[in-house]
């Protein structure tokens, strides 16, 4: 039978394989609450340290890494897709203030190559480690015809936990709080459609060698930045300076700001306090766009937002700024009245405050 299955396209000792190649990745993400290992039918997370929380609330995310898959496998580079997708993933959990428990993830594709497949989970299990998330456990599937041979796409889903009376969000922001900018590492996990469109144009290629960006595909493929352990060691030092956060994906800067904001509130974002580096002003360049015109998909150098307490905001930042990322005040949130013409007013089927972006970026 397993003959006749991979006649059809499917090889089942391919996929064994891989997972014997990624077994050792997996495990090192493993603390006392995983059960079992790897390789059965489901994972199982000892959640008796839950029975700590006064109220415990569950956290959960799931999502993809898009269209940048395309430049990993244009460049047959899978080492570092793995941490993008645990960076859209783990980062929305700790977006509501949650500590993540663990993690599983989904491969598709039209062949398994074992040792690709082993390259992206192991990506998967070093950002998760890096992330304090338990990886346990996932699938591979192998879909020929549906799928070219060298064609992939990934993605994960994660739970995490935060007592009751500790969520952040909207109805902790309060008027006066100060805006603080955490930097990106680059495009992150978001854009990419409009990235290859551009290239596409102007007839650059992924592996194709530039005075400005040196190999595009390598440029390019600058893995998300994880935000989850700084900010939680922001959480535990201050708990109650930090009133919301904001993942900074697909939409941009002031609508996935808007989200977290009470109705009523608004924020202009001083574009003054930063410089988009060097990868968003190339493509905009190419692409014949101002950087404004690229707000609504670009995070242009700003991958999460918190919204702090304006007399604790300085101690925040520099907590922030100890494990490595710069982190600024961009704006204040006001509930004062005015004309909210020209404003992005919530986004994603959530009614939320207002938020624009004003001036002109640093040079």
């Amino acid at each position: 039978m397993a003959d006749a299955y991979a006649a059809a396209g499917v090889d089942t000792r391919a996929g064994d394989v891989a997972v014997e190649l990624m077994k050792a990745a997996v495990a090192r993400t493993h603390g006392p609450e995983v059960l079992g290992g790897v390789g059965g039918f489901a994972g199982l997370f000892d959640a008796s340290a839950l029975t700590a929380y006064r109220h415990p609330l569950l956290a959960s995310s799931t999502d993809g890494v898009g269209t940048k898959v395309a430049i990993a496998q244009a460049l047959d580079k899978h080492d570092t897709i793995g941490q993008d997708l645990v960076g859209m993933v783990v980062d929305d959990i700790v977006v509501v203030g949650a500590k993540p428990l663990f993690m599983t993830d989904y491969i598709a594709c039209g062949r398994v190559v074992p040792e690709r497949i082993a390259a992206i989970v192991a990506g998967i299990a070093r950002a998760c480690a890096e992330t304090g998330t338990a990886l346990v456990g996932g699938e591979t599937a192998e879909h020929p015809g549906l799928l070219g041979p060298d064609d992939y796409d990934v993605a994960g889903a994660a739970v995490g936990v935060v007592e009751a009376d500790a969520v952040l969000g909207p109805d902790r922001v309060r008027d006066g709080d100060l805006v603080v900018a955490l930097a990106s590492s680059g495009l992150h996990s978001n854009g990419f459609s409009l990235v290859r469109h551009i290239l596409a144009e102007r007839g650059v290629g992924f592996g194709d060698r530039t005075d400005e960006l040196g190999v595009v595909g390598e440029t390019l493929l600058e893995p998300t930045r994880l935000y989850t352990g700084p900010l939680l060691a922001a959480l535990a030092q201050h708990p109650d300076a930090v009133h919301a956060l904001s993942h900074v994906t697909g939409g941009g800067i002031a609508a996935n700001l808007a989200r977290v904001l009470p109705i009523g509130s608004w924020v202009e974002l001083d574009r003054a306090g930063w410089s988009p580096p060097e990868v968003f002003r190339v493509l905009a360049e190419w692409g014949e766009l101002a950087l404004a015109e690229t707000e609504g998909t670009w995070n242009l150098g700003v991958g999460m937002i918190a919204i702090v307490a304006a007399e604790e905001a300085a101690d925040v930042i520099r907590t922030i700024e100890a494990s490595g990322i710069r982190a600024w005040v961009a704006g204040e949130v006001s509930t004062a009245i005015r004309d909210l013409d020209g404003f992005e007013q919530g986004a994603k089927g959530v009614t939320g405050g207002a938020v624009r972006l004003v001036g002109t970026y640093r040079d």
